[in-house]
Order: C-alpha cells, then sequence, then structure tokens
C-alpha cells in the first residue's frame, strides 16, 4: 500500500468511526522518543503492579528501553488506533482484538510480519487466520478463549444423562427432553441482539456446515430453526432474546439449567457455583465438535514515520509471545495458548483445560475465509435474523432470507 492510499483508507475509516461514535475521541498522544516504547492494549483491568505490566516492563528491560503502557477499552482503542495512524504518532506496540486486525490492516495501520521478520511458524494456523488479509499476517496471536458448553452434574444424573453420550444435536435434543421432563431446564446462552448474539450462535451455524457468505442457506436455517425449537419447546427461555453472556451465567449459577453455553472466562466463576459442573465441546449437526469463533488478542506492530523503531518493537512482540511468556499471560488471561507445545503445558498443569484446547484447535477467526471487514455488516444481519426468529417475528428461513438481502 502506497503513502497516499494508505492516508486515504486511513481518512475515510477514521470518519465511519468517528461518525459512529458520535466524534467522542479524543487525540492520540505523542509517543515518547529515546528509550520509551509505547504500548498500547486492551487490558485496562490490569494496574500497574500486576504480572501484565510487570511482563512488559520485562521485555523492555530486555530491549533495553522503557515500556510505557497504556490500557484501553476494546472499543475505545480500536478508534485511537486510527486516528493516532492518522495523525502519524501510533504507538510502538499495539494489541487488539482479533476482529479489529482487518479492520486496521485495510485502513494501512499495520505492519506486516515479513516487513518485521516476526516469526509465527509455530502458531495455530486457525487462530492466525484470525490476523491475516489478503495472504497477509498482520501481528501475532497472544492467546484465545472460545464457546463450549458447562453442564450441572447434578441435574443431568437425576434426568440419567451421560454427558459423554452427547455428541450431536439429535443427542442434545434428547438430553434436553429428559431434562424438562424430571423438572429441570435446558439451557440457556446469548442471543442478543449485538456481537455476543453472533459469536454464540456460530458454532451452532458453523456446525451445521452454513457459510457466512450465506446466510439463508439450509444449513443456516437449520441452526436457526435449532434454537427456534428450543425457545417453542421450554427447553430455553424467552430471556435468552435479550441475554448477554453475563446474564446467561447468572441464569446457569441458580442450578436450574442442564446447560449453559459460555467460554473459558467463566472458569473462575464456575468454581464459585454450588453445584458440581463439567464441560463438554459444543456438538456439530452430525457429531464432532463445532467450530467454534475465537477471541483474544493479536500483538502487531503498527507504522511508524521512523522505520528504525522497527528492531526494537520486533524484539518488544517476540518476548511477548514467547513460548515461557505466553504460557503465564494465558494462565493469566484464561486463554488457552497459540502453539500446540504451549497448549500441552497447560493442560499438564491444568487437566480441565483439555476440552477447551479441544474446542480452540477445532475453532476459526470471524474474519476468516478472507471475510476481513466484510464481517462486521455480515454479523449485525446475522444478529438482527436471530432476533427476528426467536421473537417470532419471522420464521426461522424468513429471518435469514432478510438476513442474507441485507448483508449483501
Amino acid at each position: 500500500m502506497t503513502a497516499t492510499s494508505r492516508r486515504r483508507c486511513l481518512a475515510a475509516a477514521v470518519a465511519t468511526l468517528v461518525a459512529l461514535a458520535g466524534g467522542a475521541c479524543s487525540s492520540a498522544d505523542e509517543p515518547s522518543g529515546g528509550g520509551s516504547y509505547l504500548v498500547w492494549d486492551p487490558y485496562p483491568q490490569f494496574a500497574d503492579d500486576s504480572a501484565w505490566v510487570a511482563l512488559l516492563r520485562k521485555c523492555g528491560e530486555g530491549a533495553g528501553v522503557t515500556v510505557e503502557r497504556t490500557g484501553y477499552d476494546t472499543t475505545d482503542l480500536t478508534n485511537k488506533a486510527l486516528l493516532a495512524a492518522q495523525q502519524g504518532n501510533s504507538p510502538d506496540v499495539l494489541i487488539v482484538d482479533n476482529p479489529v486486525i482487518s479492520t486496521l490492516a485495510e485502513a494501512g495501520v499495520l505492519t506486516t510480519t515479513d516487513e518485521n521478520k516476526l516469526d509465527v511458524a509455530a502458531m495455530a494456523a486457525n487462530l492466525l487466520g484470525a490476523g491475516q488479509r489478503e495472504g497477509r499476517t498482520y501481528g501475532v496471536p497472544i492467546g484465545a478463549n472460545t464457546l463450549a458448553l458447562y453442564y450441572h452434574k447434578e441435574v443431568l444424573a437425576a434426568a440419567g444423562v451421560d454427558p459423554a453420550t452427547i455428541t450431536d444435536w439429535a443427542t442434545l435434543n434428547s438430553a434436553l427432553t429428559k431434562v424438562k421432563a424430571k423438572g429441570k431446564k435446558g439451557i440457556t446462552f446469548s442471543a442478543i441482539g449485538t456481537e455476543e448474539g453472533s459469536f454464540q450462535f456460530l458454532p451452532w451455524f458453523w456446525g451445521a456446515g452454513a457459510q457466512l457468505t450465506a446466510l439463508d442457506s439450509p444449513p443456516a436455517v437449520s441452526a436457526l430453526t435449532l434454537w427456534a425449537d428450543w425457545l417453542r419447546q421450554g427447553h430455553a427461555p424467552n430471556s435468552v432474546i435479550n441475554n448477554t453472556q453475563t446474564t446467561s451465567w447468572q441464569e446457569f449459577a441458580t442450578g436450574d439449567y442442564a446447560f449453559a453455553e459460555n467460554g473459558t472466562w467463566q472458569l473462575a466463576n464456575a468454581e464459585k457455583l454450588g453445584f458440581g459442573y463439567g464441560i463438554i465441546a459444543i456438538p456439530a449437526r452430525a457429531g464432532g465438535p463445532a467450530p467454534a469463533p475465537t477471541g483474544g488478542e493479536f500483538v502487531s506492530i503498527p507504522v511508524q514515520r521512523d522505520t528504525g523503531r522497527y528492531a526494537t518493537s520486533r524484539q518488544l512482540v517476540t518476548c511477548l509471545t514467547s513460548a515461557d511468556n505466553l504460557l503465564a499471560t494465558d494462565t493469566t488471561l484464561s486463554y488457552v495458548a497459540p502453539v500446540t507445545a504451549v497448549q500441552d503445558r497447560q493442560v499438564a498443569a491444568d487437566p480441565k483445560l483439555t476440552v477447551w484446547v479441544e474446542a480452540v484447535r477445532a475453532a476459526k477467526g470471524r474474519t476468516g475465509d478472507n471475510l476481513g471487514t466484510r464481517y462486521p455488516k455480515i454479523s449485525e444481519s446475522l444478529w438482527t435474523g436471530v432476533q427476528a426468529a426467536l421473537s417470532g417475528a419471522k420464521t426461522p428461513q424468513e429471518a435469514l432470507a432478510a438476513a442474507q438481502r441485507t448483508a449483501g
């Protein structure tokens, strides 16, 4: 991408984001010169005395520089990254949610791993795919989270259900029927009209064999029919239409439900439940684990006016994504590592992570299949269709036909 075209893309991207954000973004600070390197991340929950910030400082010391770190929430970080690039004062290292990579890459904000000689050979291909656009890779994954089914051991036992037998949609539906017959509730999940709703629907959508380029295909309709039937039959509560992943977890925590679709980020909360729990992979329609979407961030190097800074930035990224540091960081973030050898170490340290590692290995990036910046529009069309079908406003076929027309 030429400098002129990069400026043009940045201007367009910034104009769009400012319009969406109501012009609330402020200008980015100038990065410090000399021995200071600026790192922006989406972890504002980690204070200066946290292990994460200590790792950043350690990596800076190893590179002979001082790291100045700022944590933003994900949306604010994306806006600031685009504006900073337009102003020519990007941070030296940028850590962003994986679906954002395509937006920043298209706008010319990021360098490629080839340009900066970052080694991604050991990274799992399905996780790396979320940071790729038109055959180029724009960062290194720091870890991934995804979705699976938590289950209530006592509820399933009382219904005579062995969770190991739940391997496809038919066996899951059978389990839900048995649970209902015992007077308990079946499954809760998030179908809210936001990205969370799409995120939770995708394992069923992909698990049916559907593709995001054809939202109204027969496999896609079968997935939405599955969800709509659960509400109609009383296996899932009507509250899923407004549930976030947090509120659906709160429903599961009442002890009344057999299953909850949720992610690795609930592991700490799961240990606080007042009942025994287990975890199984979300089943695909015909059997086996369904591909679930990946969450998690990429560590990337933004374009700099002073290209002499890239060598040190590469040292920082390499340090942050080294095997030993990935193990510590992914444990802190409740992520599965993007490297097979580190995943094996995680399972050895905590066997309960086995199902999550298997889920991540079967997962895929939301912007994969060369969707890139088309994904947000497709996702909004999808969650709108899901809402229409679950509310009863449209049949699954009608809802997804409308979604496909909107997605284009």
